[in-house]
C-alpha cells in the first residue's frame, strides 16, 4: 500500500465510525420517543448539536457520549436523573 492508499483507508474508516455514532445517537433518541428538539431539551444541548450528531458531522465525546450510553442501557434512570 502506498501512503496515499493508507490515507484514503484512514479517511474511509473515520467516516464509517462517524456514521456508526450517528446511527447510535439517532437510535437512542428514537427509542426514547423524542423529536430532535425534545431530546436536545431533555439532555440540555442545542438542537444543532443533536442534528450534527445524527448527520455524522460531529461526534459526541466525553460526558455526552457517556450519557448516550446510559440512556441506551437505563433510559428511565437516566431521564429521571436529568429532571
Amino acid at each position: 500500500m502506498t501512503e496515499k492508499d493508507i490515507a484514503l483507508q484512514k479517511a474511509a474508516d473515520e467516516a464509517e465510525a462517524m456514521q456508526d455514532v450517528a446511527k447510535f445517537a439517532r437510535r437512542v433518541r428514537k427509542r426514547l420517543g423524542f423529536s430532535q428538539a425534545e431530546f436536545a431539551e431533555r439532555i440540555d444541548v442545542s438542537l444543532d448539536t443533536i442534528r450534527n450528531w445524527e448527520q455524522g458531522k460531529r461526534s459526541p465525546t466525553g460526558a455526552a457520549k457517556a450519557l448516550l450510553k446510559v440512556l441506551d442501557k437505563a433510559p428511565e434512570a437516566a431521564l429521571a436523573a436529568l429532571q
